[in-house]
């Protein structure tokens, strides 16, 4: 149970005041995130972030509905302004997130195969991060057609209807649609611990490999739905392989490159189309760098061409250029080949799943399956109430002078329905019904009409019930229904499919020669690259007063390095970046070189290699985090990741462990305590806190680190221990011989 602490009267300087302090409760906090942090988690899980069955998150389906309610399936476009207002009724969260929805869902945005939203007005581009969208007042909106595939008998019981937020109103819980959208709407959001990645496909493949799967749950999914879509084209390397994982599995990635002409009566390239994942300033800016860099030589000038009609950028040529030659290579060093990563993760019952293709086509069959029998019970007792009233009416047919007779010679208005059903012996429904017929209905013409729906509206509920009864009539409605989607909304592909083994092969061109190089860091930033020979010349290292050296290495001038900073960042380059240097210079200030953020410095260095093996934190609280160096390998060439190690106490060193072996740990109290590496787990999250080492007592830290062989301990055993964490044992004269520190 909580304690509640009592409120310290003493201090409180007006007793007479009461509520001016407020009881502290002290509460463990594993009660607090249970009670606080939890229901906030699943809230953003539930209600914001993960779509669900219908493919559609709540803000989606809110802003969809309302524009249904407006009439906006089928009347002209009204004000975006308006739209968002009404939203607001269903979504509380503020018009700019209303109307932000509104332009991902809308045709002129381009971020979806089939838009929802049929838009006039400037509503930006998905490919271009810099054109921007016009405010709601000055763009309208309506429903495109194929929300009528949303919306079909929404009001016949298909879907569950909920309050809003604040119980004012109905809204649907999902959307009764007549196709899998949530394969067709790419979609994307990032939950509490979890995130959700969908890619588009296209509706026609996705309808036909909802049929397939209807009619043979085991069928070949890759016959039917090919690979991904993508509403920005650009062309798809297709690996099967990778597909069909991606299908049994929900996760995997595809790679998507630009689409490109060369025009030779002016020498230059067009590109497009350009992958979905990126946008035309990043491939811009990375064309940029490197035409900076002197990496792409061949370039005389890249700009951006994009109009009213579509996208277009243009890259002219230098004379003689090969541009097979030189697309190959920004296909490997720009975004304009990019990988799209799937994440299948979707609402089902409430809960969060990662399912594959076809688990989610079993999922929606059998949703869409129950909303269809919804749908015929719901118009079975339409037509049976129908069927009813007319049984009433017919029993009238055999006197229609007995009714009217009741009716004048009936004194009181009460007691017309009860008179009617005592004559003819039927119920109050029946005769409230004969009851409001008009008096120029009265005639046996009409009645004698009436009467003979029965007939027809009995093999009707007959045939309804019969469908209910019958699995296979429910699945040829749902085959129809997706065989009309299909047929009327279905559109050519965008993304077009090519293979590896169709792709010319070009030589990776020769890089710059390696040679063998001294690098040298030191305490202050300062980063030098030296040749053996120019090293040989000048020995003597030149440092900035006050600054002297941290680390060196010997190793070729091509190795990657890394860089960690004093912000948990790191930055990876390669020393062919580096200009060779001499001894008798200070070298490249790396703060500066490397774009870091202001006030930030560097405190190690690490050549990664292969990247195997670990690296090992020490922390100044005593604890040590291995990681393993692969976690710092990125599938793109990033030069700068953040969390690159636990912010929660200062760095003091860092050990590369290539194979296990002793290290020696001091503090500064002094005690020293000597332990196997084999102790700590390897860990593959670089923000790991790891575990504690040596124990310290107040006021102490932990100090340096050395690998076994580099100390001058004498009486190892004194200081070894069998296992962490451990205080060790105090230093004692013999063991303390001062020796050059130098860590890897």
């Amino acid at each position: 149970m909580p304690k509640k602490k009592t409120p310290d009267s003493s201090k409180n300087p007006n007793p007479n005041v009461l509520g001016l302090r407020a009881a502290v409760v002290e509460q463990p906090i594993t009660d607090t995130l249970e009670t606080n942090y939890m229901p906030y988690a699943m809230s953003v899980i539930v209600s914001r972030a993960i779509p669900e069955i219908d493919g559609f998150k709540p803000s989606h389906r809110k802003l969809l509905y309302t524009m249904y309610k407006m009439g906006l399936l089928t009347g002209a476009r009204t004000k975006s302004a308006n739209i968002v207002g009404q939203t607001m009724r269903l979504n509380p969260h503020g018009d700019a997130a209303i109307y932000d929805t509104m332009v991902r869902l809308s045709r002129g945005y381009g971020a979806l195969l089939t838009p929802f939203v049929d838009s006039k007005g400037n509503f930006g581009k998905h490919y271009s991060r810099d054109m921007s969208w016009a405010a709601p007042r000055y763009t309208e909106a309506k429903l495109t057609a194929i929300c009528q595939e949303l919306f079909r008998d929404i009001d016949s019981d298909t879907v569950d209807f909920v309050d809003n937020y604040d119980n004012t109103m109905k809204e649907p819980a999902l959307l009764p649609t007549t196709f899998p959208n949530i394969l067709v709407s790419a979609n994307s959001g990032i939950a509490v611990g979890m995130a959700s990645q969908f890619c588009g496909f296209n509706l026609k493949e996705v309808c036909d490999t909802a049929a397939a799967y209807l009619k043979n749950p085991d069928c070949d999914l890759l016959e039917t739905l090919l690979a991904p879509d993508f509403p920005t084209g650009g062309e798809l390397i297709c690996d099967r392989d990778a597909l069909r994982d991606i299908y049994a599995t929900g996760r995997g990635s595809v790679r998507v490159r630009a689409k490109w002409r060369y025009i030779k009566e002016e020498n230059l390239i067009e590109i497009t189309e350009i992958p979905y994942s990126t946008s035309t300033e990043a491939v811009l800016d990375k064309v940029a760098e490197l035409i900076k860099a002197g990496k792409a030589k061949e370039i005389a000038d890249m700009r951006d061409e994009t109009d009213l009609g579509g996208l277009k950028l243009t890259i002219d040529l230098k004379r003689g250029v090969d541009p097979e030659k030189l697309m190959a290579r920004l296909f490997r060093q720009t975004p304009l080949e990019d990988a799209f990563s799937c994440n299948f993760n979707v609402l089902i019952a409430g809960m969060p799943k990662v399912l594959g293709v076809r688990q989610i086509l079993e999922e929606w069959t059998a949703w869409r399956t129950e909303s269809v029998r919804r749908r015929i019970f719901f118009t079975l007792g339409k037509r049976k109430e129908k069927l009813h009233l007319l049984k009433g009416l017919k029993r009238i047919l055999l006197d229609i002078d007995k009714a009217i007779r009741i009716i004048r010679e009936t004194e009181e208005e009460a007691d017309v329905i009860p008179n009617l059903m005592i004559g003819f012996g039927i119920d109050q429904v029946q005769a409230e019904y004969v009851a409001e017929i008009r008096l120029r209905n009265i005639n046996k013409e009409y009645i004698l009409k009436r009467v003979k729906e029965t007939e027809a509206l009995q093999d009707e509920i007959d045939d309804l019930e019969d469908i209910l009864q019958d699995a296979r009539r429910v699945k040829n409605i749902i085959l129809e229904e997706l065989k009309e989607a299909a047929k009327k909304y279905g559109e050519p592909r965008r993304t077009a499919i090519i293979y590896a083994h169709e792709l010319p092969a070009f030589e990776e061109e020769d890089g710059p020669e390696e040679y063998p190089v001294h690098i040298f860091l030191s305490k202050e930033g300062y980063f030098k690259k030296i040749t053996p020979q120019s090293l040989r010349m000048s020995g003597a290292q030149k440092f900035k007063e006050g600054d002297s050296l941290r680390q060196t290495f010997e190793t070729t001038s091509g190795a990657e390095v890394m860089f960690f900073t004093d912000r948990c960042q790191v930055y990876k380059t390669r020393l062919s970046e580096f200009d060779d240097a001499k001894a008798s210079i200070l070298g490249d200030y790396l703060p500066a070189k490397l774009g870091m953020d202001a006030g930030e410095s560097v405190i190690w260095m690490v050549l990664p290699g292969d990247y195997s093996g670990g690296l090992i934190f020490f922390f100044e609280n005593g604890k040590a985090a291995r990681v393993e160096i692969k976690a710092y390998q990125t599938a793109s060439n990033r030069r700068k990741l953040t969390g690159a190690y636990s912010d929660k106490s200062p760095l003091k060193a860092v050990i590369r462990v290539d194979q296990e072996r002793e290290l020696a740990v001091y503090s500064t109290e002094p005690r020293c305590l000597i332990f196997h590496t084999a102790l700590l787990t390897p860990k593959t999250t670089r923000a790991t806190q790891g575990v504690a080492v040596m124990t310290m007592k107040p006021k102490y830290a932990l100090d340096t680190v050395l690998p076994l062989e580099e100390t001058p301990i004498a009486s190892q055993s004194r200081y070894r221990v069998r296992t962490v964490p451990a205080a060790g044992a105090l230093l004692r004269q013999e063991d303390t011989e001062e020796t050059q520190i130098t860590l890897e």
